[in-house]
């Protein structure tokens, strides 16, 4: 375990880990594009919302969400698939419904998952919704954090874009979370869309330089670090298709350097040969046990790469959480994200004796 991340224990606890981020309700059209569909199935999802979901799911931890939705009847869907997802609700913040949506809203977010040669596509509808209104009072903090107790609280750059009050929000809950001794980890998750309406990329730096302060483990990958935090890693090229791994460790050390609270760094390599085929790995750093490398796969075949880096996240929280080892952790994040990218949907399907065993080097062979 790393000297400076002090862990609470489960028995002094309600959760063990809680989110805080924005679910969306998730509409696929399966096997069409979105513009030729005539049906969609659907499912909840959100950046940080599918980590404690995963967390839950998975690995069989304790966990809730902290968001907001408008009361209609596309939030009680949004409720009763968060109750399918198994996180506990009583800190949802409900608003009443003007029945238009004008004053707030329930996002959406249609994803076609792509194949081969056509990339996957994402089409938002999350203006003005419900969670990026909400303030921190809309949340009772010192219950949470103090009378309740929670061992890991995971937030992200996907929620802070959302609007500037997010960030402020975010903020507050963060330092809430320190002063009562959670763990805080954040996913940097930069998407220029959700930033192009209010600054920009030079705003993102601003928000997650002055966010960082508050985090014991960030995470992302190779781009997260370089448009939220300016961090660049040498000897990448535009497309990001060469990217070696001492780079990654340099890129790491300066993040460390720059920002000297941080305790653990995971950084997921993807490096895409088609939407169906892509090389997956990750590397990660804890303090005190240096930098490591997870087993890389290379050819890894994706059915639906959404929620492969949110996957990642919370096994790489579990290894940390349970096993106090980076290695273990980093190999627990990337073979839970690899399976996490075989099924449709932005949210885990895979057990932990499944990451388990992938983690350890196990085969796809067929278990009977």
């Amino acid at each position: 375990m790393s000297e400076g991340l002090k862990i609470k224990s489960a028995e002094e606890t309600t959760y063990d880990i809680v989110s805080l981020g924005e679910v969306m309700l998730r509409l696929d059209p399966g096997d069409y594009r979105i513009r030729t569909a005539r049906s969609f199935a659907a499912s909840e999802g959100g950046g940080e919302y599918n980590v404690a979901r995963g967390f839950r799911r998975a690995f069989r931890k304790r966990g809730a969400i902290l968001t907001a939705l408008v009361r209609n009847e596309v939030g009680l869907l949004l409720e009763d698939l968060i109750l399918q997802g198994g996180l506990d609700t009583q800190f949802i913040h409900w608003v009443d419904d003007d029945g238009i949506g004008q004053s707030a809203r329930n996002g959406l977010n249609f994803t076609e998952r792509g194949f081969g040669v056509r990339g996957a596509v994402g089409c938002s509808d999350r203006a003005h919704t419900a969670i990026s209104q909400m303030k921190p009072e809309d949340i009772d903090l010192d219950y949470l954090f103090g009378e309740l107790g929670v061992r890991w609280l995971h937030t992200g750059g996907i929620y802070t874009a959302l609007s500037e009050q997010t960030s402020e929000t975010a903020k507050a809950v963060m330092s809430k979370a320190k002063e009562y001794g959670t763990i805080v980890s954040y996913d940097l998750n930069f998407r220029s869309s959700l930033w192009k309406s209010h600054g920009g990329k030079e705003h993102a730096q601003e928000v997650n330089k002055d966010l960082a302060q508050y985090v014991d483990v960030m995470i992302g990958n190779e781009e997260d670090f370089t448009a939220s935090l300016g961090l660049e890693v040498e000897g990448a090229n535009e497309n990001l298709d060469n990217l070696q791994v001492e780079s990654f460790r340099k890129m790491i050390e300066k993040a460390t350097e720059t920002f000297p609270n941080f305790q653990a760094i995971g950084t997921t390599m993807r490096q895409v040969r088609t939407a169906s085929i892509n090389d997956w790995g990750a590397v990660a750093w804890m303090k005190g046990q240096g930098f490591v490398q997870a087993r890389q796969r290379d050819g890894l075949e994706i059915f639906d790469r959404v929620g492969g880096g949110d996957s990642f996240a919370s096994g790489l929280i579990y290894g940390i959480m349970e096993t106090g080892d980076i290695e273990k952790a980093v190999n627990y994040g990337a073979a839970h994200g690899a399976l996490a990218m075989t099924t449709p949907g932005d949210t885990t399907m895979a057990s932990v004796e499944e990451i388990e065993n992938l983690a350890a080097g196990g085969s796809a062979r067929v278990k009977r």
